[in-house]
């Protein structure tokens, strides 16, 4: 019990009852502290006299049992008998909701006058006075002193997410993996039953507010999210920063579902499409294209000012996030487009090469992934690869129609500006920075391992391996394509060609890769106009993987 009680008091609580006692036998008195059923807490004698112990327990287990005694000022206690004893209830500091009960008794006992210079008795009860006094105010502090330090390590908390949400904050992250990791890192600072992003997506040709990320124990259907967006851009109409609802001090403001005991609900403002029935504008002028809820708070009995500004905050940042990568998604349709019509204008200035340079962006890729399995090539790097295979021809706009279209024999000069068509190409390319791992497979898809090739006559190691793999897709797509001077080769004989140029026009082990895989996939799929390939709807979808390699 007596262990329990001194755990109960700060570390300045009980130094305060030392030094008082200390201070109290110099005078010659004796002091103690009783706690509940007359056991003592803390005493010191001031050696003048002995007291009576069981009538000082007698008068604590009094004063603890709310027994009623002569006050000689108000909150100290006398006690008259063979020596005057003075008492005070020791209490923590009040709380604003009421006043805590007394931990203990503090008692002096002044025994008997001995001479006519003694102190005052009313000096005893005066300093008695100031003891409960400083130990209340001393408890006090402490409690301020732990909620302070309380609320700084939830602000640091709150900081450290925020770095981590900035720190995560990459437009090439999906969605759904940053609002998800949004959701459950506020969980671990904001203890909640539930939390969920709602925002618009089409389903079935309808636009539905549907839960994006989430954590915990929370329902939103359909018709729930309609209602909770609703009343939130009422409540961001009447000038609040966020939909906040329980009945902790007053009953709820709206009907909710018997499991509801509290709400918070904050906006994620953005400039989405402003077609979209989810983008309300507010009176201040702020379209609110999704929201973040919160349901049932679990520490404490409600959602407050500091987790609307969290809530806020964390919003933000997610709307941010949202915004920048819708924006990184259309830079990417951009870049993309623009791309696709620079190698269309070039495959158009000969019917005959029409789709030639998809087809081999497509070849390319095909060969790389395959590469990989047993070449160090990672994903950027195969994205890359494909991007060489759309723009190796991208050198022929500087290449006269009529040298492209011609259908007889070319002349010496003829041949050597087509020739240039690669070197022109790196030229154009290198002057874009982001291209810069591109432009090997551009300038070098004519190089052969034997020397022959051009421009440059590179032979085996010297010529870089995205410039083998774009070379092996240009030949195979233009075996198989018609021309202007021959007839597409069936398949089967274009991979005969294939084999029998390995190790002088094709590189061995990438051309053996090649020969090993598919090739009735991979003719299907071309010859379906890629429609589907591998899980994706187009083949743009490639193209924008590739293209964020470069853009991110």
């Amino acid at each position: 019990m007596l262990d329990t009680i001194r755990d109960n008091l700060t570390t300045s609580q009980l130094a305060l009852l030392r030094r008082f006692g200390e201070k109290i036998a110099r005078l010659g008195r004796n002091f103690a502290v009783f706690v509940r059923g007359g056991r003592v807490l803390f005493e010191t004698a001031g050696g003048r006299f002995d007291s009576a112990d069981s009538r000082l327990a007698e008068c604590a287990a009094h004063l603890l049992g709310d027994v009623t005694a002569a006050p000689a000022r108000e909150g100290v206690c006398l006690y008259n008998g063979e020596s005057a004893v003075l008492a005070v209830f020791l209490t923590p500091a009040p709380t604003h909701k009421r006043r805590p009960d007394p931990v203990a008794v503090a008692m002096i006992d002044l025994g008997p006058s001995v001479s006519d210079d003694d102190p005052d008795p009313s000096c005893f009860v005066e300093m008695l006075a100031m003891l409960a006094e400083t130990f209340s105010d001393s408890a006090g502090v402490e409690c301020q002193m732990d909620k302070i330090g309380a609320e700084l390590a939830h602000t640091y908390e709150e900081l450290v997410l925020l770095h981590k949400l900035g720190m995560n904050m990459k437009v090439t992250e999906a969605d759904t993996n940053f609002l998800q990791m949004a959701c459950d890192s506020l969980t671990e600072i904001v203890l909640v039953e539930g939390i969920a992003i709602l925002l618009p997506r089409v389903i079935d040709d309808v636009e539905r507010l549907t839960v994006a990320a989430g954590s915990g124990i929370i329902e939103v259907d359909e018709r729930m999210g309609n209602l909770i967006y609703s009343r939130l851009v009422d409540e961001l109409n009447a000038g609040r920063e966020a939909l906040l609802d329980s009945e902790v001090d007053t009953p709820f403001r709206y009907d909710w579902p018997e499991t509801l005991q509290s709400i918070i609900a904050v906006p994620l403002y953005g400039k989405g499409r402003t077609d979209s029935q989810y983008a309300e504008q507010t009176v201040d002028g702020n379209t609110v294209v999704g929201l973040m809820v919160a349901v049932n708070r679990i520490d404490k009995d409600d959602f407050d000012s500091i987790d609307i500004n969290l809530f806020n905050s964390v919003a933000n940042g997610c709307a941010v996030f949202i915004d920048n990568g819708r924006l990184f998604r259309e830079l990417k349709d951009l870049f993309l487009g623009s791309l696709m019509a620079l190698t269309s204008s070039i495959d158009a200035k000969d019917q005959y090469t029409r789709g030639h340079s998809e087809r081999v962006a497509f070849i390319s890729r095909w060969i790389a992934e395959r590469v990989a399995e047993s070449v160090s090539l990672d994903a950027d790097q195969v994205n890359k690869v494909y991007l060489a295979g759309l723009l190796h021809d991208i050198g022929k706009i500087g290449v006269d129609e009529s040298v492209l279209r011609k259908t007889g024999p070319l002349s010496d000069d003829e041949r050597q500006r087509i020739k240039a068509h690669p070197s022109i190409g790196a030229a154009i390319l290198q002057a874009i920075p982001q291209m810069k791992d591109i432009v090997p497979g551009v300038l070098c898809h004519h190089e052969r391992m034997d020397g022959l090739g051009y421009p440059q006559g590179l032979t085996a190691d010297k010529i870089p391996l995205i410039g083998k793999i774009v070379q092996l897709a240009d030949t195979f797509d233009a075996m198989t394509s018609r021309r202007t001077y021959r007839d597409a080769l069936p398949i089967e004989k274009a991979m005969v060609e294939i084999e029998r140029g390995l190790g002088t026009q094709f590189d061995a082990q990438i051309g053996r890769i090649f020969l090993d895989s598919d090739i009735d996939a991979l003719w299907d799929t071309i010859r379906d106009g890629f429609g589907e390939i591998h899980g994706m709807d187009h083949l743009n979808d490639y193209g924008n993987a590739a293209v964020g390699t470069l853009i991110r």
